[in-house]
């Protein structure tokens, strides 16, 4: 039996319930789903897949990302509402290549762990898998896991497990229409274009699980705590001297109470310029290498090779006054003058 996996928090208990109710059948996985978007929450997803497949002893097959593909297939329905039109075309484009990969694999039986997923329509999966099915002349399988209780033994399975459990479906269209209902930004299309890992990025998350994979295959002992934390993001930012736009790095938690601020040096100490405004400082490159073992020759390539967001909170920790959370503007430049 080959099983289309969307996510670990739908396969990992999908999976099971088939290992329990098909005794006879081995069960292989595939994991073919170019609707996911950014790729970074493509690889993230995987990622967890790979690790549930190894708890549960399933193969797993991983599909090509053919993003541009599935793009071309849902084109004109992209303003479709959930389990709508574009859903119907999604999960067609995703079972037909299931159904392919069925044929190479000398599989009979095709089903999804799309049809343990809440938020889909069963009825609109079930039917658009015995139609794939029929097409490729093979058997498909629609058991409905979510019975008796069977949503709240499948998060409370994945909780358990500690599994990364995503917040939308998976598309572009879906995310956007969700964070506009939420009132929510963006943030997993934002992208430094500085390579830099940003706290609770989707690259961070990818690091936390490769981490989770190492310990459990060490057996280390350890738990996922959720934090909760003031996150920050600088969209633009430039300083200008009579009117030239000159290098700046700006650390991170630098925050301005205005879009514009016009202002001067008052006095240097130390290698740090404080500014007559916006209790901004200005900071000399040799320094900030000094207090971070850093040894950037210039801001450019500073920028260009960012230190890590550890580095930067640690400099900002060494140089405030305050013992509260500090978030003055702090900005390196190759030289500080009056």
């Amino acid at each position: 039996m080959l099983v289309h996996i969307c996510c670990s928090v739908d396969s990992h208990f999908f999976l099971q319930k088939l290992q329990e109710t098909y005794l006879d059948e081995t069960i292989v996985g595939f994991f073919y789903d170019p609707n996911i978007h950014p790729f970074s929450e493509y690889q993230l997803r995987l990622l967890d897949v790979k690790r549930s497949c190894q708890k549960l002893g399933i193969v797993l097959h991983e599909g090509t990302y053919n993003y541009e593909g599935w793009l071309e297939a849902i084109r004109g329905f992209e303003r479709e509402p959930e389990k709508g039109k574009r859903c119907t075309i999604c999960f067609d484009n995703r079972l037909e290549e299931t159904a392919k990969k069925s044929l190479e694999l000398g599989e009979k039986i095709i089903t999804t762990t799309l049809l343990t997923s809440p938020k889909k329509s069963f009825s609109q999966l079930e039917e658009a898998l015995a139609l794939i099915a029929q097409k490729y002349q093979l058997e498909s399988i629609a058991p409905d896991f979510r019975k008796k209780g069977g949503t709240q033994e499948q998060f409370a399975l994945a909780k358990k497990d500690m599994l990364y459990h995503q917040d939308y479906c998976g598309c572009f269209f879906a995310l956007k229409v969700q964070r506009e209902q939420q009132n929510r930004w963006l943030d997993e299309l934002s992208t430094p274009l500085k390579p830099q890992i940003l706290p609770s990025s989707i690259e961070e998350r990818i690091a936390l699980y490769e981490k989770v994979m190492e310990y459990e295959a060490k057996q280390t002992l350890f738990r996922l705590v959720r934090e909760k934390f003031l996150n920050y993001r600088v969209l633009r930012a430039w300083v200008k001297n009579n009117q030239e736009v000159i290098p700046s790095y700006i650390l991170f938690y630098s925050t301005c109470k205005k879009e514009y601020m016009k202002t001067h040096v008052e006095f240097i100490s130390q290698g740090i310029a404080y500014l007559a405004k916006e209790e901004a400082r200005f900071i000399a490159l040799q320094t900030f290498n000094t207090q971070a073992n850093t040894a950037y020759k210039t801001v450019k390539e500073m920028l260009q090779n960012p230190p890590t967001i550890e580095t930067e909170l640690g400099f900002r920790r060494a140089y405030q006054s305050s013992e509260c959370a500090s978030l003055s503007p702090l900005i390196v430049l190759d030289e500080i003058k009056n």
